[in-house]
């Protein structure tokens, strides 16, 4: 998600209006694709995150205005533990912000007809599906699941909602929750930030439309004549944490960066042409920049979908969703996100400055933002609060949410001078290798970060509140 701009002063590439902080208030492969698996390998399988290398096959069909599609959704999945697995869950964070909805109306997200275990009730406001298991599965056996699903669009310009004619259906799909050490993660949702934690992972997405909506979708993506008046569009996403897409009249553009990604633009009648072009050029610099910073973009294909009302910005692997202005939109943070949250993956609830802090210091280097001055925004509330917090903090303390990104990105940026700005590249982009695909901690980043230092950097965290 986006945040507002963090310094308000310094050189840039140009003047960058300040309106995300509304939307915040208001991944298969070999060589370095294996370096992630194997760290989270290393702390031995009774601790590995699970379940693993999950591929789902979804077959969609819209209704006239891409308001409701229904279908059904396999989930196959490997027992990474070596606990044997009785269970998976199902996070339908579709249902977060209506919860359990009105009684006797349906919810946004629904699953029904399961095979390939039993479904409990639902639970953590209808965001959680239980399924048990038919036997229990053993460390490195494959099991699958399967169910019909029903996603209806709600009634709000969100990333899981509606603008005009334009339906945005982020985390729409029910997907795997994960367990690890710590156990099941069943985080409530927040509409705040994140609350999202999922493995990498492959899909195969089918979704019938009228031929008069487009539908950006993560993945490599082409579309298919289907039954009169009615288009196919397929997707086909390697090593993802979630799929997300949309649907509507868009104008769209193509074009290939420098670098050989494929970048899709989808815009909204009403959208500004020159923010359309900022942002267009803006996702093509910076997903070549990012890529030679932090390792080359894996996925081959970037959709930048932009509205004018959209409230800001919001990521998910391959596909942006924008509020467009004339003076373009948030698109630099949410490419940087598509290494900093989808290819260097991290528990979003536990640790969201992994993710937010890295996104927003990638941006502030694109732009030119002078770092010196950075601080002169950060005012914290007491001196028990942590960069570090989790989500349960930062959803008591909403209107200081901002910190993750304003005093994450300065932190960084002071991380940058305490080891000298090549040292830092270094550790970025060996960070990101050793993670790739995998999911990262705070206590790796900081370990990481010693490592190539022998300078002792406690102070330094416990001055910047890393924790």
């Amino acid at each position: 998600m986006s945040p507002s701009a963090a310094w308000s002063s310094g050189p840039r590439r140009r003047p960058f209006v300040c309106v995300v902080l509304l939307a915040v208030l208001a991944a298969l492969g070999v060589g370095v694709s294996d370096a992630g698996a194997a760290s989270a390998a290393s702390a031995g399988p009774t601790a590995a995150a699970t379940p693993d290398r999950a591929r789902y096959d979804v077959a969609l069909r819209a209704d006239a205005d891409g308001g409701h599609w229904t279908g059904r959704q396999r989930i196959s999945f490997r027992n990474a533990s070596a606990e044997p697995l009785r269970e998976v869950y199902l996070r339908l964070w579709g249902n977060g912000e209506d919860a359990c909805g009105t009684p006797g109306a349906l919810s946004p997200v629904v699953v029904s007809h399961v095979s390939g275990g039993t479904p409990g009730p639902l639970t953590v406001d209808c965001t959680a599906l239980r399924i048990a298991l038919p036997e229990p599965l053993a460390h490195g056996e494959r099991a699958s699941v399967a169910f019909d699903v029903s996603v209806t669009v709600p009634d709000r310009n969100a990333r899981f909602g509606r603008e005009g004619a334009f339906r945005f259906l982020g985390n729409a799909l029910p997907v795997l929750a994960v367990h690890d050490a710590k156990g099941w993660h069943l985080d409530p949702y927040v509409a705040l930030g994140e609350s999202f934690y999922a493995l990498a992972s492959d899909f195969r997405v089918r979704l019938d439309h009228p031929s008069a909506l487009k539908v950006p979708a993560t993945g490599r993506t082409r579309t298919l004549p289907g039954d009169p008046g009615r288009t196919v569009t397929l997707s086909a996403a390697d090593r993802v944490r979630d799929f997300a897409w949309a649907a509507g009249p868009f104008h769209s553009a193509t074009e290939t960066t420098p670098g050989g990604v494929l970048v899709r633009s989808y815009w909204a009648a009403g959208t500004p042409d020159a923010g359309v072009r900022l942002t267009r050029a803006d996702a093509v610099a910076s997903i070549d920049r990012f890529g030679g910073e932090f390792g080359r973009y894996p996925y081959g294909e970037l959709d930048v979908v932009m509205t004018p009302g959209f409230g800001g910005g919001m990521e998910y692997p391959g596909l942006v969703l924008l509020g467009t202005t004339e003076e373009g939109g948030a698109v630099v943070h949410e490419v940087a996100h598509q290494w900093w949250y989808g290819i260097v993956g991290n528990d979003e609830y536990a640790a969201p400055w992994l993710d937010e802090s890295f996104a927003q210091y990638a941006n502030a280097r694109f732009q030119g933002w002078d770092t010196r001055e950075c601080w002169a925004d950060v005012s914290w509330p007491d001196d028990s609060a942590a960069l570090t917090a989790s989500m349960t903090y930062w959803s008591q303390e909403r209107g200081q949410y901002h910190l993750v990104y304003t005093a994450g990105s300065c932190a960084l940026a002071d991380l940058e001078r305490t080891l000298g700005a090549a040292t830092m590249g270094r550790l970025l982009k060996e960070y990101a290798r050793d993670h790739w695909y995998g999911v990262s901690t705070t206590e790796d980043f900081v370990r990481a970060a010693q490592s190539l230092t022998d300078v002792d950097l406690g102070p330094f965290w416990a001055a910047h509140r890393i924790r």
